[in-house]
């Protein structure tokens, strides 16, 4: 009888210690709405029961994940994206070996989510299944090509996923969704089981919003040996990466400065030019230099790091998929049909070059990082664009986001992108590069630094926003002053200008408004008179002048009781106030 379990998991084909409790199959072309449109198929994988005491438990117990259409399930179709690809594949007929390494470690799996078409974009976007919502931003994109994994973890549907990265598929949605991306050193984890994009650029990675998490799983995937947690002794700042950076320059780099001076020191701050460094280290990416006629290099070695990644992307994924494309004709998104479909003329001598420069910039960033350096770059240069957005598509845009992904994408390093909060409506990233082979310290280093990072990136803000508010009532005083003037000279429609110009700009100030009913008075605007001066008595009921003034503007309108009882009122807060009196009693006596 104590077998019979086991024998029932090998009829079930699952390859796993584990029970396939399966939901019904979405149909093909139905886009899923609910939980951020981030599953495309639900169904469960359950972990093997716990060992007996005094053994440990399982060190995953307790979590749920989910895990991008690009890995095989088995008995299910792994859909790639595309409808075509899943209409003409069979199903799987064993789980991949990553999937398998983490049920039996303790973890639920709970299905699978949306992944860019042929896991090829970086907008996340799919029409075929259906964009996953940004948790953080609805109407941006939530980044590919694991947009669905991401989104998953960002709307707490999960603990943790699993997506790809060969250019940007995990760092990318991490950084837009506001969650944290582990992308591992190259060949660290399995890759059997998974459809691939690039092999050379193909690594697995994972999502999570706890650095716990994220370290629990790291462990379990890397099968890294015990050793003791040893600090960063150099925090390197890529100045030019960050010239790359549009908006949040001043949010990101002093963020991890602040925290960097806090943990470990200002000693272990250094700051490093990587184009320069690189030219210098990567001998073999001169032959992709582009020249202006004037014969000036155009390109910076970072930018043509990243034509080489694309080159060699675009190469590998015809190999893996270019007879299945033209004997299925499939319907693909008009941006990767290009892509794809552009001829590559690429001899075997630039194949070669291609391995020469991947194994230059490993060596040259490993020399540079050696066992206890990390190296501190935008995740990307640009906050989420819109869905939709035809920016996408920029040469410009797309040569500076690749420009920071081709860093670890084809040096084979390890990499994540820890969120930092907003910056405006936009989440807000940094990205910390380790050697290759150093992932066990990448993941250490971000435990050690998540919540100090997030505690400066708060520090930051408040200031920023506190700055702000500072900056706008000066100029908000400013603007009454003006104001002020301009009803000196008799420039009325002027001075409301300058009046309604502070308010703009600090909408809370009594005065303001109270000024500008004064401006309306002399102009027999009694309406909007009234309707400032009862504005500035709801923010402050003391103001004197405002009572008065709506007080004299009731009176020229015909409501003589509320205009006495603004009148009195101005006296019980001013006793000696003398036009108050005179207007009360002429009033009174008005109706006596």
């Amino acid at each position: 009888m104590a077998s019979a379990p086991a024998n029932l998991w090998v009829l079930l084909g699952l390859g796993l210690a584990g029970i396939l409790i399966m939901t019904k199959k979405l149909k093909k072309n139905k886009v899923v709405k609910q939980d951020f449109g981030a599953f495309v198929l639900r169904f469960q994988l359950l972990p093997p029961p716990q060992p007996s005491p005094p053994k440990a438990p399982h060190p995953l117990t307790g979590l749920t994940f989910a895990v991008s259409d690009v890995f095989d399930i088995d008995g299910f179709v792994t859909g790639f994206g595309n409808l075509d690809w899943e209409r003409t594949h069979e199903a799987a007929s064993q789980t991949s070996s990553v999937v398998s390494a983490l049920v039996e470690g303790g973890a639920t799996c709970v299905g699978k989510t949306v992944v860019a078409e042929m896991a090829y974009s970086i907008s996340g976007e799919n029409k075929n299944y259906g964009t996953p919502t940004n948790p953080t931003a609805p109407a941006l994109i939530p980044g590919g090509s694991s947009s669905g994994s991401a989104v998953a973890v960002a709307a707490d549907l999960v603990h943790f996923s699993l997506g790809t990265d060969t250019d940007g598929g995990v760092r990318v949605p991490a950084g837009y969704c506001g969650v944290i991306g582990f992308r591992p050193s190259y060949g660290a984890v399995s890759h059997v089981g998974i459809v691939p994009v690039s092999s050379s650029c193909d690594t697995v990675g994972w999502f999570a919003k706890d650095p716990i998490i994220l370290r629990r799983v790291g462990h379990l995937l890397l099968q890294v040996p015990f050793a003791v947690q040893h600090n960063p002794r150099s925090i390197i700042i890529a100045d030019d990466c960050f010239q790359l950076v549009k908006n949040s320059v001043d949010r990101v780099a002093p963020v991890v400065i602040k925290s960097t001076e806090k943990l470990f020191g200002r000693q272990v701050l250094k700051h490093e030019n990587l184009g320069n460094y690189l030219d210098l280290k990567v001998p073999s990416l001169k032959s992709f230099h582009s020249k202006k006629s004037n014969g000036e290099v155009k390109s910076s070695s970072i930018r043509l790091l990243a034509n080489v990644m694309e080159l060699v992307k675009r190469h590998e994924f015809k190999c893996n998929h270019g007879e299945w494309i033209s004997s299925v004709k499939p319907t693909l998104d008009p941006i990767i049909a290009a892509q794809i479909r552009e001829r590559l003329q690429i001899s075997d001598m630039e194949i070669e070059n291609f391995r020469t420069i991947r194994n230059e910039i490993r060596v040259a960033l490993n020399s540079l990082l050696k066992d206890d350096g990390i190296l501190v770059i935008p995740t990307i240069p640009d906050p989420p664009l819109k869905l939709g957005s035809k920016e996408i598509l920029s040469e410009d845009y797309l040569s500076r986001v690749f420009s920071l992904l081709s860093l670890a994408s084809m040096s084979g390093c390890c990499q994540v992108t820890v969120p930092l909060g907003f910056h405006g409506q936009n989440p807000v990233s940094v990205s910390l590069v380790a050697r290759h082979g150093g992932d066990r310290f990448l993941l250490d280093t971000v435990h050690t630094m998540y919540a100090s990072l997030q505690e400066q990136a708060d520090i930051i803000e408040k200031s920023k926003l506190s700055a702000k508010v500072v900056s706008q009532e000066t100029s908000a005083e400013i603007a009454k002053e003006k104001g002020n003037q301009a009803f000196k000279d008799k420039q009325w429609q002027k001075a409301i200008g300058f009046y309604t110009e502070a308010i703009r700009l600090s909408g809370t100030n009594a005065t303001y408004y109270s000024n500008r009913a004064a401006a309306y008075l002399e102009l027999g605007s009694f309406l909007q008179a009234e309707a400032d001066s009862s504005t500035a008595i709801n923010l402050d009921r003391k103001n004197v002048k405002a009572y008065l003034r709506r007080g004299t503007a009731r009176e020229m309108l015909g409501y003589y009781h509320e205009a006495i009882e603004d009148f009195r009122y101005a006296l019980v807060l001013e006793p000696t106030n003398k036009r108050a009196a005179l207007s009360a009693e002429r009033l009174k006596n008005l109706f006596q």
